[in-house]
């Protein structure tokens, strides 16, 4: 009998994906690959070295594991990749990060089908 919990799961994140994302663009090293991905953010607090709370804001991408595969090797987000994502005529570039020694990702759900991509912006150009 297969789980309904995770059976579930992965409706939600079929619905998720059909209907509440976008096509971005996963790049390591010279390899990338289209993707669509849920654009979200998460909030960090880190203490400096002066003993003050810091606030990060990471741009997050919830983008579904089976999907997020090059030249068919599955990919685990790892820092230095960079996401690329369009916005009418600017190209927006996101490298892949987490502040404080946080994991610069994490699944997003119990059953691990999707990924939360935690990411910084770094460029933005007009590209038409």
């Amino acid at each position: 009998m297969s789980n309904m919990l995770a059976t579930g799961a992965a409706y939600l994140e079929a619905q998720r994906t059909a209907h509440a994302a976008q096509t971005v663009v996963y790049v390591r090293g010279s390899d990338s690959v289209s993707v669509t991905a849920t654009i979200g953010r998460t909030i960090f607090r880190t203490e400096n070295s002066f003993g003050f709370i810091e606030h990060y804001e990471a741009r997050d991408y919830l983008i579904l594991v089976a999907d997020l595969v090059i030249d068919g090797v599955a990919l685990d987000p790892t820092p230095g990749d960079k996401i690329q994502e369009t916005v009418g005529a600017t190209l927006y570039t996101y490298e892949v990060m987490a502040p404080g020694g946080e994991p610069c990702r994490r699944y997003s759900d119990d059953f691990r089908i999707t990924w939360r991509i935690h990411s910084k912006q770094i460029s933005a150009e007009v590209i038409s």
